[in-house]
């Protein structure tokens, strides 16, 4: 699975906002990796940010 796929994986698990650094916990991956899976999925419009540092799945 690709780290990307690990990441929205964690966020529909958890079924609520995350920080990235839960999101690194959650999908055992380096919270820095994870940050940068974030910019890259918020601008394709599959994450969106409910509020300041929280992600989620866009619906």
């Amino acid at each position: 699975m690709e780290n990307t796929d690990k990441v929205m994986q964690a966020i529909k698990k958890a079924g609520k906002p995350m920080r990235a650094g839960e999101i690194a916990e959650a999908s055992g991956i380096e919270k820095k990796d994870v940050e940068k899976i974030i910019k890259v999925l918020v601008k394709e419009a599959k994450l969106h940010s409910p509020v300041r540092c929280f992600y989620d799945l866009k619906k």
